[in-house]
């Protein structure tokens, strides 16, 4: 069975920053979608905390996750929407974290699960990489996708970016 896998948008922040990436009317012809982050918050840290929405929901959701970061590494589950931070604005310059957002079955009738993994880097003097699996307990297709800072209120920086993918197998 081949497997087509093709760009649906990109969202590129431009000068003076973003405080969302959103993805409206995504076409319901694909099996599932997969999101390419590369981003740099606001945050007065080395990373920016991120959290997801689907057609503007923020509740039903839970998540379970582990991170290693240095030489430690810790885990948990929330009823949140939380998913894995970008590089945040006190990260050396110009580094911008990675996320990668894996959604199978977004148009079916049942939960929808997520799976997501992404690292920031700070030149070696503090990175992380962070895996989560989600769950948005709604029965929803899933026609709109938006990425932003849920807790505090931070803004993607200039140049952060996401594409959304469509993959069907036919």
């Amino acid at each position: 069975m081949a497997t087509t896998y093709k760009a649906i948008a990109t969202v590129t922040v431009g000068s003076g920053g973003a405080s969302s990436i959103e993805f409206t009317s995504i076409p319901q012809t694909y099996t599932d979608l997969h999101i390419l982050v590369s981003g740099r918050g606001s945050a007065s840290a080395y990373y920016s905390t991120l959290g997801l929405q689907f057609n503007g929901s923020t509740s039903s959701w839970s998540n379970r996750w582990v991170q290693s970061y240095g030489s430690g590494v810790n885990s948990g589950n929330a009823a949140n929407n939380q998913m894995p931070d970008v590089t945040g604005n006190t990260a050396t310059s110009s580094t911008f974290g990675s996320i990668s957002i894996y959604i199978p079955n977004y148009t079916s009738s049942n939960y929808k699960s997520i799976s997501m993994d992404g690292v920031t880097e700070n030149n070696s003097t503090s990175a992380q990489a962070q895996f989560y699996a989600n769950l948005w307990s709604n029965t929803a297709a899933i026609t709109s996708i938006k990425l932003q800072d849920p807790f505090s209120g931070y803004t993607f920086l200039q140049h952060s970016s996401a594409t959304l993918y469509g993959i069907k197998n036919s």
